[in-house]
């Protein structure tokens, strides 16, 4: 099946903007650029959203503006909208269990402690939905998570954590056409 929404998660406002936080927005950012579709607040679905057209075709890009934990309430609202299910969306978010620079695509699975992903999980009443993985490290004490994430990554970290957006970028047409296991191999073999 093929990806019908891309959500990026990240924060609102100036002072997020370059937070490790705000990685989803990030790649969200590149593609709707990429795909010349701009970004626009739209109230009803809560954030900024896109359509583009894509070989497998229509595509909806979505950066919630809700604030991270509540970032469900745009997904859902435009995958209700738009009769997208959970297994045609891809979540991109940052992830403390990575590495920066690594980039891991999946399906379901938990929330692993991310508010984001957490309200997404509830809202949808699915974990089913993909999730692309963008590495941030993690602060070594779980007491300072909170803090990290909502701090710029220093210079050799945020170099990092854009060449692994470069490289979704370079597999997101299979990510969209729905070819994910090619995607997983080119993504999880390069990031090794």
């Amino acid at each position: 099946m093929a990806i019908r929404l891309v959500v990026g998660l990240g924060n609102p406002g100036p002072e997020y903007e370059k937070t490790r936080h705000n990685a989803g927005f990030w790649l969200v950012d590149e593609l709707a650029w990429q795909h010349k579709a701009g970004l626009r607040a739209e109230s009803k679905f809560f954030g900024e959203a896109a359509r583009a057209a894509v070989p497998s075709g229509e595509l909806w890009l979505l950066k919630p503006m809700t604030y991270m934990n509540l970032s469900g309430q745009a997904v859902a609202a435009l995958a209700r909208f738009y009769k997208i299910a959970p297994e045609d969306i891809l979540v991109v978010h940052d992830e403390l269990d990575l590495q920066p620079g690594t980039a891991r695509l999946k399906q379901g699975g938990g929330h692993g402690g991310h508010n984001g992903l957490k309200d997404i999980i509830a809202r949808l009443g699915s974990p089913n939905f993909w999730r692309l993985r963008l590495g941030i490290g993690h602060p070594g004490d779980r007491n300072e998570v909170a803090n990290f994430v909502l701090k710029k990554a220093r210079a050799e970290e945020q170099q990092a954590i854009d060449d692994a957006v470069a490289k979704s970028l370079q597999v997101m047409p299979e990510v969209l056409a729905g070819n994910m296991a090619g995607a997983m191999k080119t993504l999880h073999t390069a990031a090794k």
